[in-house]
């Protein structure tokens, strides 16, 4: 039986025409991104990604490399709300949520009326969000998992789409509250943005520093988002995909019989269950985005290193050799590419 047949479903013709639109509103938002954002095409994808297949991201990277700017600009394509969040030590989760605010009805009377925080939006920007301690971080979180908040024990809904993209600076830890790692977990990627090229960085110095950046065009609405996201995930899956994302995962966990010997003395911890969950939704949302009508084993390696790079964590000893979790990742897909194309010769 072919593998690439052994679909757990199959995709109607409207969905077939639907992934053929997604692939070309696409296009049209890395071109229409393109007219303010220079370079960046690896970052914007990944953002696509994850707001496609409905997780989270956290942005590392340092100051300067228009995070800011990119996330507001991808909101404008989308015309979604959306808001930013300065973490800063003393920010309370009522700062982020929103609180109960008295005041006074047209009859005179007084009653408590539910003012909305900034975290009610469909883009939301948490800037240096280990800034902030870890109560301030918690409300956070449980709006990304829940899609809503707990005020003095009322819940309130968050308004679909919504999407939380976190950055962290790299550079200065000095007076933060690091994410513990089962927080990092909630995040699907871990998107790293590098500085530009030479060639980049002298379009930026030329396009930023003349006239006022252009206004874009809306690519889609949030009704055109949700439709696609529901889309993606209804993309069809082989079950050697299923299979191979599980081993993947497996094998970065220190303390099982799958993971290499070489591995077991630079780990201190793997990824969990999520990470399968995400490496099949990533790669669903990544073939969907390129007009495949399926995902396959070039999707899923496409994001292998965004999910899992903050979900491995290396010890002093991978430490002290320069080893990091993307060598990691890299060393362990090339074994497990070379046992199954192994397998695939012997069978």
């Amino acid at each position: 039986m072919n593998p690439e047949s052994a679909t757990t479903q199959e995709l109607h013709e409207d969905d077939v025409s639907a992934i053929d639109e997604l692939r070309k509103r696409y296009q049209e938002l890395k071109e229409e991104l393109g007219r303010v954002i220079v370079g960046q095409e690896k970052v914007v994808e990944q953002l696509a990604i994850c707001l496609f297949a409905q997780g989270h991201s956290l942005l590392m990277g340092v100051p300067g490399l228009a995070k800011t700017m990119l996330v507001r600009r991808l909101a404008e394509t989308m015309s979604l709300s959306f808001s930013r969040i300065q973490f800063t030590p003393d920010l309370m989760p009522m700062d982020i949520t929103g609180t109960d605010i008295l005041q006074e009805t047209h009859d005179g009377r007084r009653e408590f009326e539910f003012v909305k925080g900034p975290v009610f939006a469909n883009i939301v920007l948490a800037d240096e969000i280990n800034r902030a301690p870890s109560k301030t971080q918690a409300a956070m979180l449980e709006a990304m998992q829940e899609h809503r908040v707990t005020v003095v024990g009322r819940p309130y809904e968050l308004t679909p789409p919504f999407f939380v993209l976190a950055t962290q600076n790299p550079v200065e830890q000095e007076g933060t509250y690091p994410l513990p790692e089962a927080q990092l977990d909630r995040f699907m990627f871990l998107i790293t943005v590098d500085y530009p090229s030479r060639a980049e960085e002298i379009e930026i110095a030329r396009t930023t520093t003349g006239a006022s950046l252009p206004q874009l065009g809306e690519i889609m609405d949030a009704e055109t988002v949700l439709r696609f996201q529901s889309l993606v995930r209804r993309l069809p899956v082989p079950q050697h995909i299923y299979e191979y994302a599980v081993d993947l995962v497996r094998r970065t966990r220190p303390n099982v019989d799958e993971s290499p010997d070489w591995l077991k003395p630079l780990v201190a911890w793997g990824a969990g269950p999520r990470a399968v969950q995400y490496l099949i939704l990533g790669a669903k949302s990544h073939a969907a985005l390129h007009g495949s009508y399926m995902a396959r084993l070039d999707d899923l390696l496409a994001v292998a290193e965004p999910v899992l790079t903050h979900r491995i964590l290396t010890n002093f000893n991978a430490e002290s050799e320069g080893i990091r979790s993307n060598d990691v990742i890299r060393r362990l897909v090339e074994g497990l590419n070379a046992e199954v194309s192994g397998k695939s010769r012997g069978s």
